[in-house]
């Protein structure tokens, strides 16, 4: 998932707006998520909206699958399980800052995953908090579901697929988890990176080499996606951007 700036310029020195989700852009392009077709208030009562772009991927993705011979039952409840899990991480973000008195103005849910956005600044070591919390909660959620599914089956309890759908959800979200902890920008891991780099050095040295840590990886990202493709025919909608990365190294990015 990813932290950026939102809109405007940092506050001062030490606070900032932050927006926490996934993604595939850098910027102001985070909000680049389509007409927004529903609305509702959410767990915590943070506001939830849902894009365009989200119905028309989770459409084409259910079209494909059935194209493909998937069984419907299955494919809808995988798809329903990612979307859950999406918003169950922006949730932990959500809660993160509302634990620490920063308020949230949304979370969204698009065709690129989703992001909470903060309604104000948030310290440094806020935001290594509100970062954290995220890939935190699909660590949790991978636990508690796989005991569950572990305790369903050695009972007896229900179906066996049951106990199936629970060790899917498990395994989606430990998926997730280590994604998001991979070290580039905009997921929670190139962000949490830079904000411990700037434990034990100035903000602009620890952007450089997150920045070149992140750049190694945006490189690698494309020969792996084809590697992922022709080995297993998954294709990952997400794309790390080497410009961004390449500034940041430079020290020439601004947000």
């Amino acid at each position: 998932m990813r932290v950026a700036r939102a809109r405007g310029r940092c506050n001062s020195a030490r606070h900032f707006r932050l927006v926490v989700g996934t993604g595939i852009s850098d910027g102001l392009a985070m909000y680049q998520t389509g007409p927004i077709i529903w609305r509702f208030r959410g767990f915590l009562g943070v506001p939830v909206e849902i894009g365009q772009t989200l119905v028309l991927l989770v459409g084409l993705f259910g079209l494909l699958g059935l194209t493909g011979g998937a069984d419907p039952l299955f494919l809808a409840l995988f798809l329903t399980m990612l979307v859950l899990i999406i918003y169950l991480h922006e949730l932990g973000h959500a809660w993160a800052c509302l634990v620490q008195g920063v308020p949230v103005r949304r979370i969204v849910l698009h065709g690129g995953g989703g992001f909470c956005e903060q309604a104000k600044g948030a310290t440094r070591h806020q935001q290594e908090f509100i970062v954290a919390m995220g890939p935190l909660v699909n660590l949790g959620l991978w636990a508690l579901a796989s005991l569950v599914a572990e305790y369903v089956w050695r009972q007896g309890i229900g179906p066996i697929s049951f106990g199936y759908y629970l060790m899917l959800f498990a395994t989606l979200n430990i998926y997730l988890f280590f994604f998001n902890l991979l070290p580039v920008q905009p997921l929670d891991g190139g962000r949490l990176l830079q904000l411990l780099l700037m434990r034990a050095m100035a903000p602009r040295e620890a952007m450089k080499i997150a920045g070149g840590v992140g750049l190694v990886f945006a490189v690698l990202w494309w020969p792996a996606l084809f590697y992922l493709w022709y080995s297993t025919g998954w294709i990952l909608l997400f794309f790390p951007s080497i410009a961004l990365h390449y500034r940041m190294m430079k020290g020439e990015y601004r947000h």
